[in-house]
């Protein structure tokens, strides 16, 4: 189970808020709507995962955290987004290179696209550590050796003379979580970062991370398709459809009493739900055009409980004050509306 967060940590000012957010991208005769109304937060020291299909929006939200889109490639349409109570969306370039590395750093989901391939491992970590923290090429080498060191690497020096194909996709990743860590971030936002990993060193990967963002007080923002997953790692998780949030709070109660319909979808296809020999279950239908997204509550197509109220969209209704606990059905509007009632019988 997902370790508590400690409360000297969690009472602070959240280090990422985003809050309304809207933007969409312009395409040919079309706009697409990548982002409707997502509002989240994430405490110092704690895991938040972010968990949604593709096209959900939970990519597009990291990426734009720390304004990674390409820019003119997109247009805020509403909303805030800070990072240690800077506005990113305002910032200058010279503004977000600062943030960048030393406030915020991200992992991203193939190591082998974000690291230079003509560059040696100790060279990529050198410019990183000595650019934002004026080391000298001594005192560098010591700490990047450290940071190799402390993601139980055992010839550091070895892979700090390697290129990145030289390395396997696990020790790629470790390398790319001491560069996150390499500034000493008050934020980490983990893009799918395992992805590309067989399960075993999955797990490894991901126990490294925690432990390493626990020891530092680091938060981390985990982006992912994986429930069980969430359901490891994470403090507080956010449920997103179609570039909204229709799902959130603590990890334990949204996987034991899930109320959004999707979020159930998302848990029935996990293998401990079916019994041995049975296909996974899996949700009908796909997620709709983000250019033409329809009226009321996005999921209604796919949705068996689908009302004819679901043609207005439901705003986020509370489940559990003291968890925050929310979702944004309106069979979520009724406190005796539980997810075993849900998932009897599809109402007419």
């Amino acid at each position: 189970m997902p370790a508590t967060v400690q409360p000297s940590l969690a009472g602070r000012e959240p280090v990422l808020v985003i809050d309304d957010l809207r933007i969409e991208f312009p395409a040919y005769k079309s706009t697409v709507k990548a982002l409707n109304g997502v509002s989240l937060h994430v405490n110092p020291g704690e895991i938040v995962g972010v968990i949604g299909e593709s096209g959900s929006g939970k990519s597009v939200t990291a990426m734009l955290s720390l304004r990674l889109l390409p820019e003119r490639s997109y247009e805020v349409k509403s909303g805030r987004l800070s990072i240690l109570g800077r506005d990113m969306l305002t910032a200058k370039e010279k503004d977000l290179l600062s943030v960048r590395g030393r406030d915020a750093a991200m992992i991203f989901q193939e190591p082998m696209t974000a690291l230079n391939p003509t560059r040696r491992i100790g060279r990529q970590m050198l410019d990183v550590i000595i650019h934002h923290q004026r080391l000298s090429k001594a005192d560098a080498t010591a700490k990047a050796i450290a940071l190799l060191r402390d993601m139980h690497i055992a010839d550091p020096g070895q892979v700090m003379n390697s290129y990145p194909f030289e390395l396997s996709g696990g020790m790629r990743q470790r390398v790319m979580i001491a560069l996150a860590f390499s500034c000493d971030p008050k934020l980490l936002i983990a893009d799918e970062p395992t992805t590309a990993l067989d399960v075993t060193v999955q797990r490894q990967v991901l126990l490294l991370l925690r432990e390493k963002a626990r020891a530092r007080g680091t938060a981390i923002l985990l982006i992912t398709h994986d429930m069980a997953l969430v359901s490891q790692f994470c403090d507080r998780v956010y449920v997103m459809y179609t570039g909204a949030v229709v799902e959130q709070g603590v990890t334990a109660q949204v996987m034991a009493d899930p109320r959004h319909p999707y979020t159930q979808g998302l848990l029935s296809g996990l293998p401990e739900q079916v019994e041995p020999g049975q296909d996974l279950l899996t949700i009908p239908g796909q997620v709709p055009n983000l250019s033409a997204l329809p009226e009321g509550c996005t999921f209604r197509d796919r949705c068996a409980f689908a009302l004819p109220k679901c043609l207005q969209r439901p705003p986020m209704h509370t489940v559990d004050a003291a968890t925050d606990h929310q979702s944004a059905c309106w069979l979520s509007a009724s406190s005796h509306t539980s997810s075993h009632a849900l998932s009897q019988e599809p109402r007419p």
